[in-house]
């Protein structure tokens, strides 16, 4: 290696883009759902109490219940007309698929990919699982991401929702099995040195996330918000790793990216995530 190329790769792994901190605050909350006044209202209640961190005097809450949507064009045309700029619904709406552990439901599939807002998703109101989540409060946030630097908007939005005193979990897991088979293609190149490459390169790619995570927790204290920054980053497989840790750290909100400006359907890891932890709530960006 040169001078010049040793100049160069010392400087780009200097380079760090730090967590910028931006208040996220929400004007109008919509709650759709498909029960009754009563059932709408006793939801109502459940929603504004778990998402008690976003609480402020000019927060207004509206309800769009079952009766005035059926089909998804109703459902959309609704919620163009209301403008929300937060919308809190649960699975499986006007759908019996709740029944079942693969389905989110037809409306709520289209009202996350169709809608630019970000999307608080509930468990179904009627399953009686014994596990289901109570929505006392969000004191155990996590953030997942396949790249968790630069999700600025990721990291605020999961801040806003994290109650006082609470702890943020910040997950980045690069795939084991995908860092393997780059090594293994590299083995077979007989001028490269393969142990140095894999330590060099398994350092580099979690320490970027790791001084990221850093640099969050270090703004957000100056920012004098009240909760504790908790750091993942590890090697592993994804949807695993994120199910186990949600388990254990008995996470009350489970906060990702689900919108990917390069195709239709959901982005990444999101779809499989809200599949198995159906008993988590979720908030879809």
């Amino acid at each position: 290696m040169t001078n010049v190329d040793q100049f160069e790769s010392v400087f780009l792994s200097a380079i760090k883009d730090p967590f910028c901190y931006q208040a996220t605050r929400f004007k109008n909350v919509l709650l759709i759902t498909d029960l009754n006044a009563s059932g709408a209202e006793a939801l109502l209640q459940k929603a504004r109490r778990f998402t008690a961190p976003l609480d402020h005097e000019d927060l207004s809450w509206h309800t769009l219940s079952g009766d005035l949507f059926q089909t998804t064009d109703q459902l959309l045309q609704q919620v163009k007309q209301m403008s929300p700029d937060l919308i809190v619904t649960h699975r499986n709406l006007h759908s019996e698929a709740w029944r079942f552990t693969h389905s989110l439901g037809e409306h709520l599939d289209v009202l996350a990919q169709r809608t630019r807002v970000p999307v608080l998703v509930l468990p179904h109101p009627r399953d009686t699982n014994a596990e289901v989540h109570g929505l006392d409060q969000s004191k155990r946030v996590m953030a997942v991401t396949n790249h968790l630097t630069d999700d600025h908007r990721l990291i605020n939005h999961a801040a806003a929702f994290t109650s006082q005193g609470g702890l943020l979990f910040l997950v980045h897991i690069e795939d084991q099995a995908i860092f393997d088979r780059i090594i293994a293609a590299i083995s077979r190149i007989p001028s490269i040195d393969t142990e140095e490459v894999r330590r060099k390169l398994s350092r580099q790619l979690l320490k970027e996330p790791h001084d990221y995570v850093s640099s969050c927790r270090r703004v957000l204290e100056e920012a004098g918000l009240p909760l504790k920054v908790e750091e993942k980053v590890a090697f592993g497989n994804h949807l695993k790793v994120y199910r186990d840790n949600v388990k254990e750290h008995q996470i009350d909100l489970l906060v990702m990216n689900t919108k990917d400006d390069d195709q239709l359907a959901m982005h990444g890891l999101a779809y499989p995530l809200a599949i198995e932890l159906r008993m988590t709530p979720l908030l879809m960006l």
